[in-house]
């Protein structure tokens, strides 16, 4: 099978990581409802999801030398499954926690070697483009768990969607223990010890998790509280996830077109320059009455195109013998900012009782994307005396 092959194959199992993030965002009101929770509590349900990452984001990328990527993400995809089952049955709140939990720390093994898998398959080529097309698998989940969760909901109850969240996890995970081939020409560490980053390495993974974890906790929170700010303006529950979810299907699209466009011309900066402005404009015009759906046009077309462009980072930081543990402390700073930043717009969207406070919150992380890309290629730009490879 060809690396495309190989992308397809990871696109489609990685959808599920969207399908089952978008459950808790899908049935936050019907949960709120059931069980009294407010919206910063509904947030830290959200956080859960990526509050694994903190402190399993360093061991997932140990766990690469001692076990393949295709079992180590097939076994994080089962992971997804058992807890959005776990949630699924749950009683009350804590149970459900716990299940948010389980089903984030299997998203954490399958989104570190998802990327890790993608970024071997195309080293050197077509990066960009690459990581495009399997990052914009999360919107795409995400999407379809935007409509797709809010209407099962609605008829079946808050249940139902984690159930379909489960299945297709599970199913992903077969596919991938079935599918799944390494390229051939990917190095194989030894199963001791580790291949330490070097000091350039660490500045440079400092600066893409920053980046990463910015970008997408702006985009969790417009995902949240843009309905939230609709629904403010008169929408209807179904008709606020609908105009909100049109950022996500649109970005599927211009996400790959963007990273095309770095991998031929480059001046990658200046594609984050515009696109994250275009990010924090839409943003501002979400919350004129009436112009929702022309927010959301803007923020998929435009303002959320850089998604492959910015991950790229991650796999140009590291050389390729030393990447799983890369991608292990990218993560870590990744996950960081993504637990952090949905209870904080919970907070204030229950102090303020409006969602302005939590989307400008979100303006305040895009904002921090350009500086964190542009500081990374100026330490990537240092020359760098070749080192010795040590072991530990």
């Amino acid at each position: 099978m060809t690396r495309w092959h190989m992308l397809a194959l990871l696109f489609a199992a990685r959808i599920g990581l969207g399908i089952n993030f978008q459950t808790m965002g899908s049935t936050g009101d019907q949960l709120a409802d059931t069980f009294g929770l407010g919206y910063a509590q509904i947030g830290l349900m959200i956080g859960f999801f990526t509050a694994p990452g903190l402190f399993l984001a360093l061991p997932a990328g140990y766990a690469g030398r001692f076990a393949t990527d295709r079992v180590l993400c097939g076994l994080g995809l089962a992971g997804l499954a058992i807890g959005a089952l776990v949630t699924a049955a749950a009683p009350g709140p804590d149970q459900i926690a716990v299940g948010r939990l389980v089903a984030g720390a299997g998203g954490l093994f399958s989104m570190l070697y998802f990327t890790k898998m993608a970024a071997d398959w195309f080293e050197g080529r077509e990066m960009a483009t690459a990581m495009s097309i399997l990052v914009m698998s999360w919107p795409f989940g995400i999407a379809i768990g935007q409509v797709g969760h809010t209407w099962l909901a609605e008829a079946f109850g808050w249940r139902v969607p984690f159930l379909v969240a489960a299945v297709y996890c599970a199913v992903a995970a077969l596919a991938v223990f079935a599918l799944y081939r390494a390229p051939t020409a990917a190095p194989r560490l030894k199963s001791t010890g580790t291949a330490r980053l070097l000091p350039q390495e660490w500045m440079l993974v400092a600066c893409a998790g920053v980046a990463w974890g910015a970008f997408n906790a702006g985009y969790i929170i417009y995902l949240s509280f843009g309905p939230e700010m609709l629904k403010a303006q008169g929408l209807t529950v179904l008709a606020a996830a609908s105009i909100i979810s049109v950022g996500s299907w649109l970005m599927i699209g211009s996400g790959t077109i963007c990273g095309q466009i770095a991998d031929r011309l480059g001046h990658t900066n200046r594609i984050l320059a515009v696109t994250m402005a275009a990010a924090i404009v839409a943003l501002l015009l979400l919350q004129v009455p009436g112009a929702g759906l022309w927010a959301s046009l803007l923020f998929g077309l435009v303002g959320m195109a850089p998604a492959g462009v910015i991950i790229a980072l991650a796999g140009q930081a590291v050389a390729i013998e030393r990447r799983a543990f890369g991608m292990g402390v990218f993560l870590t700073i990744y996950y960081a900012i993504i637990t952090a930043a949905p209870p904080l717009a919970g907070w204030i969207f229950d102090k303020t009782g409006a969602p302005q406070g939590a989307i400008l919150l979100a303006i305040g992380l895009f904002g921090v994307v350009l500086p964190a890309a542009m500081l990374f290629r100026v330490i990537k730009s240092r020359p760098v005396p070749t080192p010795t490879q040590e072991t530990a």
